[in-house]
């Protein structure tokens, strides 16, 4: 057995295709002065045509894995025009006489090398893309094939050091039954198209096992668990074969509750909504029941492209969500970008800590017209069904004030061209930082619903940064702190009379539904893969249990002792 990271769920079980090291043998080959000129000439040929291929696997991916997820090769494109990646390759042609595919091989390692000792993983993710674009200008410099994938129908798990874009973007899922990768993690562009896909992937494998696998080898990978068996014995075949088997049978049968409504057995209703990023996890949330959209993370589509999204371009996709959506709500949150999530166009100074930088409704309303771009197209898409706005990271009224005199600004510049939009559309808050708890009942009295972000609040309130190997131990959403930020929160929104809901991680843990159904929380917002499962637990639990045994984990004074009782109360499902 070998352990990696689980980086896209499921169970596979299939023979390996080992995929070749996408490296070309490029001679060390000089060239005369008067050659020089052609040498560019066949490096602008090269660029041109690679674009050009770009473009058309952006298009043939869209409809495949949707819109936000294809954008990743806006970022191929931007590297082939950037001006300090182009002047590497430009100055070895020009100053040491080198063949062109020199040049770029050069530049390519020295960029790869210099991204991959920096501390910093969305970092060494970009240079996995340097490594795609640079090998595929080689490629056409080279004239050299592409490296094919299996042309028979017969399924195969895919095995490779690591996987690019320009190599994902050609698999057939129906053929690919899951994927093992040597570098990567949960963030690489390989992970995210693989969850989009539905394909299981296993990654963040240490180098030095890069050669254990060989194409016709006996694989199973557990992407849950980021367990991978090479070669396994007839024990291990049966235990994951019968693994995989109940959650196909159990998939079956979660699948029918999707138009059954959210009811515990004493007729309590809930109402459970999707968080999406795309208009594909929109399909996916509604093919699963989801009630409308609880948390639209628009910072997606300003990802893994050369520059901010035009107003139109954000209409158009705000749009087709809330058509897609009919009458039920779309809660659109506005950019919430800083911490871990940054823009390659988008320059932020480096801060000693990023998770309590620069970030979220502070960018916004420090580039205000970027913030008003974004409102004006959120405004417009209002007039097409029911939209809401959610403020991300609000930790005064100051802010939600200065939100709001961007947003009526944003209603007048529409009203003045005469472009339709709803006028009464609804203003929320996130609230994920104690500041925000402190002062909910004054925060009430300024929006019109509230929306609680567990997993920033937990980290906030415990001061335990959740991406922090060594204190991830620490981090308890049951811990008594964060229950009672929770109350107090619930009940400031009670108090005011206004909606309030959960789009956090704790909304999709089944052990939390006691204390939701307590503190009278009815709507939660998860991720599509999670809507189906909290359901079948709403179906199967009775409210007034729920709430006698919340209220007696708020008695209790440590998070072991809550999750215990929560555990003993909900019991515990076998794969």
């Amino acid at each position: 057995m070998i352990q990696g990271i689980g980086a896209a769920t499921g169970v596979a079980i299939g023979k390996a295709f080992v995929l070749p090291t996408w490296e070309w043998d490029v001679p060390d080959r000089r060239m005369e002065s008067v050659d020089l000129a052609k040498e560019f000439e066949r490096l602008y040929e090269g660029i041109k045509t690679s674009k050009t291929e770009i473009e058309f696997m952006k298009n043939e991916i869209k409809e495949t894995v949707g819109v936000a997820e294809s954008n990743i090769f806006d970022a191929h494109i931007a590297i082939l025009e950037d001006p300090v990646f182009m002047s590497e390759i430009q100055g070895i042609i020009e100053r040491q006489y080198k063949a062109a595919e020199v040049a770029v091989k050069e530049a390519i390692d020295h960029f790869v090398t210099m991204f991959d000792l920096l501390d910093d993983e969305y970092m060494k993710e970009r240079a996995l893309d340097i490594k795609d674009v640079g090998n595929r200008l080689l490629k056409h410099l080279l004239g050299t094939p592409d490296i094919t994938l299996p042309s028979d129908t017969q399924p195969y798990i895919l095995v490779a050091r690591e996987l690019s874009p320009s190599q994902l973007v050609h698999l057939n899922p129906k053929h690919v039954l899951g994927m093992v990768t040597i570098a990567g993690g949960k963030t690489s562009h390989s992970a995210i198209m693989a969850r989009a896909l539905g394909i299981p992937l296993v990654s963040g494998l240490e180098d030095s096992l890069t050669e254990m696998f060989k194409t016709g080898d006996l694989l199973i990978i557990d992407g849950d668990e980021g367990a991978i068996f090479l070669n396994p014995d007839h024990v291990i075949i049966d235990q994951y074969t019968a693994i995989a088997e109940r959650q196909r049978q159990r998939k079956e049968q979660l699948q029918l509750l999707a138009s059954v409504d959210a009811v515990t057995k004493d007729n309590v209703r809930m109402r459970l909504a999707g968080n999406i990023s795309s208009i594909k996890d929109l399909e996916i949330a509604l093919k699963y029941g989801a009630e409308g959209v609880g948390l639209f993370r628009t910072e997606f589509l300003y990802m893994d492209r050369l520059s901010f999204p035009s107003e139109e371009e954000q209409f158009e996709i705000y749009r087709q969500i809330v058509e897609k959506t009919g009458e039920q709500s779309v809660v659109i949150r506005t950019l919430d970008i800083g911490g871990d999530k940054q823009l390659e166009y988008f320059s932020m100074q480096d801060e000693d800590n990023p998770v309590l930088g620069f970030r979220a409704i502070r960018i916004s309303l420090d580039n205000q017209e970027i913030f008003k771009t974004q409102l004006m197209a959120i405004l417009r898409a209002s007039a097409y069904g029911n939209v809401k706005i959610l403020y991300p990271m609000i930790s005064s009224l100051e802010e939600v004030r200065k939100a709001n005199e961007v947003l009526q600004e944003a209603k007048q510049e529409l009203t003045a061209k005469g472009i339709p939009y709803s006028d009464n559309i609804p203003v929320g808050a996130m609230i994920e930082v104690p500041a925000a708890v402190a002062i909910a009942d004054l925060l009430a009295q300024e929006v019109d619903f509230f929306s609680i972000g567990t997993n920033d609040l937990v980290q906030y309130v415990l001061a335990v940064d959740r991406m922090n190997e060594k204190i991830a131990h620490m981090y308890h959403p049951y811990h008594p702190a964060v229950l009672r930020m929770l109350r107090q929160t619930v009940m400031a929104a009670k108090e005011a009379g206004i909606p309030i809901s959960v789009c956090g991680e704790l909304a999709s843990d089944e052990k939390a539904l006691p204390i939701w159904i307590y503190l009278g929380v009815s709507d939660l917002s998860m991720s599509s893969q999670s809507l189906l499962r909290v359901k079948h637990r709403i179906l199967n639990i009775y409210a007034s249990e729920s709430r006698e045994l919340a209220a007696h984990c708020y008695r209790l004074s440590t998070s072991s002792e809550v999750e215990a009782e929560l555990v003993r109360y909900l019991g515990t499902e076998t794969r």
